[in-house]
């Protein structure tokens, strides 16, 4: 065969490989709403710089059921590309072949860019729509899952795993997303679970509908595996491609830098008033959050899923930043078993990837309750202590109002080696509210008192003048500064600036034994 004739059979070839296995397969993917594997890769990455891995292998020929249908390429596509100019490696498993089904092959695929990605330091994307494990090949499909779900360990904290949910994801498929960092959900077209509806109504007789097991409102808002819920293909990539604008490549390096349009020193006037003067008040975190940051553009995180915790990225003075903040709108900015595993998740994925952290603090306490107590909120609530107190990025601290008690320290506070620690005039620093302490402290004068409510409210007011007030703290060195709301954002730029050359490090070990 001529050299021609070789170049003519590779241009087959290829047209070939990027073919489905028939156009109604594509009709169907498009009717049911969403894109095929090809389409998908082509709308992530910058136009032009798909680079594709493996567009030739075929599954064996000993597979049960299939030995005759051997499509270039099998159920997924595998390859490279740049997304705002950075490489990015990709795998998109694809419907119109086999249901996107894995096995052996498949596998191969997707473990192959995993392994290039880790050696690359190169943040790595995985787009799920898929039947499942390929039955015809037995045992090899599982072995191929197992192999997948070890690479994604290996990689964490190295690189940044993306999964985004665009079909069905059920059994033994699910853990690798779920060992991933961030999880996109599409509505209405994906699905994730271990036991599907029917299956769960044979074993325990309960019925429920796709969506409400598996849909993306139930993981986003219930069980907390789905961290951003989107509306269909095109905006999940869109979301993806904007995530990735506040991440390094891998845990060597620094998030890229934006040259900012906020001035550094920028005032603003609206957080002076912003914390109402009654303690029971509710107000929006998110307000904070947006006043302080580079242009008011907060990128929240797992905004569904325990959201007495607000936590999310940004940019302050043009650097990446994690946030972490009290949400005092619903239950009182408590917390609770579902906010201590969700802030110690974000805590410990931002101090993998070297971005630094700001805490804002408007605690009461841990939610009291026997349930919390039953299902473990102190070993939940341990693990945020753990994230804050391994943590090495710079950490700086802004107390806004109530700081109570142990969630007060959990919430890195100066106890765990917190780098700066600010308060605002209005915080109230204290084991616990006025009220609880002088019916605690003063138990006996109040039972004995003519007038125990004039009393108790003279009590209050006294133990709040001497006690719920940041100025306690500051004078034994626990808070660094008092400072106005207003002046919050040049205050983190000025400490994040000190900051940035930080260094740290834990004692030699393994690993640590967090509380899971």
């Amino acid at each position: 065969m001529s050299t021609e004739q070789k170049i003519e059979r590779l241009r087959e070839l290829r047209r070939e490989s990027s073919q489905p296995d028939n156009q109604r397969a594509v009709e169907r993917q498009h009717d049911a709403g969403k894109l095929t594997a090809r389409e998908r890769i082509e709308l992530l990455l910058d136009k032009g710089s798909f680079q594709e891995i493996d567009p030739f292998v075929q599954h064996h020929e000993t597979a049960f059921g299939v030995a005759d249908k051997r499509p270039l390429g099998d159920a997924v596509v595998t390859g490279w590309g740049t997304v705002d100019g950075r490489n990015v490696f990709i795998f998109a498993e694809d419907f119109t072949r086999f249901g996107g089904s894995l096995g052996a092959v498949v596998a191969d695929k997707i473990c192959k860019v995993i392994d290039l990605a880790m050696d690359t330091g190169t943040p790595v994307i995985g787009l799920k729509d898929s039947g499942g494990a390929r039955i015809q090949e037995g045992v090899l499909s599982l072995n191929g899952y197992g192999r997948i779900f070890e690479r994604n360990v290996r990689a964490s904290g190295v690189i940044p795993q993306i999964s985004i949910i665009m079909g069905p994801c059920a059994g033994g498929a699910v853990y690798s997303p779920a060992l991933t960092d961030f999880v996109y959900q599409v509505e209405g077209t994906s699905h994730l679970f271990i036991t599907g509806p029917d299956v769960i109504k044979a074993v325990t007789g309960e019925a429920v509908s796709m969506d409400a097991l598996g849909g993306a409102h139930a993981h986003a808002s219930q069980s907390g595996v789905t961290h951003f819920v989107v509306a269909d293909d095109r905006e999940a990539l869109e979301e993806v491609r904007f995530l990735l604008s506040f991440l390094p490549s891998n845990n060597m390096e620094v998030p890229p830098f934006f040259t900012p349009m906020d001035p550094p020193d920028r005032m603003d006037e609206s957080l002076t008033t912003i914390v109402p003067d009654a303690a029971n008040q509710p107000y929006d975190v998110k307000d904070v959050i947006e006043g302080i940051v580079d242009e008011g553009e907060f990128y929240e995180v797992h905004e569904h899923f325990a959201q007495n915790i607000v936590v999310g990225l940004a940019r302050l003075d043009g650097y990446t930043i994690g946030i972490v903040a009290n949400q005092p709108q619903v239950l009182a900015g408590t917390l609770d078993i579902d906010a201590s595993v969700k802030g110690a998740r974000f805590v410990r994925f931002c101090d993998s990837f070297n971005i630094p952290l700001v805490t804002l603090v408007d605690v009461p306490g841990f939610l009291p309750g026997v349930d919390q107590e039953h299902d473990g909120i102190i070993r939940h609530g341990a693990k945020l202590l753990y994230a804050f107190s391994e943590a090495t990025v710079p950490r700086v601290t802004v107390i806004l109002r109530k700081a109570y008690g142990g969630a007060f320290l959990v919430m890195n506070s100066r106890a765990v080696r917190a780098d700066v620690v600010f308060a605002w005039p209005s915080a109230e620093i204290a084991v616990m509210g006025a009220q609880g302490a002088v019916n605690v402290i003063h138990r006996r004068e109040l039972a004995a008192a003519d007038d125990a409510e004039a009393r108790r409210t003279e009590l209050v007011e006294d133990y709040e003048e001497r006690f719920n007030n940041p100025f306690v703290a500051a004078e034994h060195g626990l808070v660094d500064d008092i400072i106005e709301p207003r002046e919050t954002r040049p205050r983190l730029v000025r400490a994040m600036e000190m900051l940035r050359n930080k260094r740290e490090s834990l004692p030699p070990k393994k690993h640590g034994n967090i509380p899971l």
